[in-house]
């Protein structure tokens, strides 16, 4: 019985890839369940298989768990759709669609058809290269040093913030003369009592018309 190896990359993710083995005769959910076997992922999430072209555009539909509008537009579904029913080229491609609410997008396509091997279980994940990412985003965990090094570079200007904010901490209060009035300490008032005087006419210094002084 003929074997399809299929190439399962993430669009997003290049450097992420998995080899899966699997049955002529075995059906788009089986492949479903088989990609996510190698990926940790849990699959019973709304996905699609799309048979695609060599530019990754999207055709058929094959669909797993479909919503009201797949079912009345009578797109296929996995558990009935063998794979050899979908395949008339030696590297047909399959654009793929995983957990339609947080999706993960997937390019699918047949690298090789081998002869059954006495003793495999199908299907078989063949081979495995990079990790997968977490199947609903990365959690923000600050005691992941990756994470706390992310939130240092970003989010450093919330402290620069704050930082301003204690700068200008103190021309705020003395913005509010009422206070300032009675907190200065005894050196403070030394100063005004050095000071105070030789200023304290110049302030708000009126003659006797009523007219300020031109200077």
């Amino acid at each position: 019985m003929a074997v399809y190896r299929f190439k399962v990359s993430f669009e997003d993710y290049d450097d992420v890839i998995r080899e899966v083995d699997i049955k002529s005769t075995h059906t788009f959910e089986d492949l479903h369940k088989a990609i996510h076997f190698s990926t940790g992922y849990k699959p019973d999430y709304p996905s699609s298989f799309y048979i695609s072209n060599d530019q990754w555009m999207k055709g058929q539909e094959i669909t797993y768990l479909p919503n009201q509008r797949r079912i009345d537009r009578g797109v296929p579904l996995m558990e009935k759709s063998r794979l050899s029913s979908f395949i008339d080229d030696p590297h047909q491609k399959f654009y793929y669609t995983f957990n339609f609410d947080r999706p993960f997008d997937f390019h699918v396509e047949l690298i090789k058809i081998l002869n059954e091997t006495p003793g495999v279980t199908y299907p078989f994940v063949a081979k495995s290269v990079g990790e997968a990412p977490k199947q609903f985003g990365n959690v923000f965990n600050p005691t992941d040093p990756g994470v706390a090094a992310v939130v240092d570079d970003e989010f450093d200007f919330l402290n620069q913030l704050e930082l301003v904010a204690e700068e200008t901490e103190d021309f705020e209060e003395v913005s509010d003369p009422d206070e300032v009035k009675g907190t200065d300490d005894a050196d403070s008032e030394d100063e005004d009592d050095e000071f105070g005087n030789e200023f304290s006419d110049n302030e708000g210094f009126d003659d006797a018309s009523g007219n300020k002084d031109d200077y």
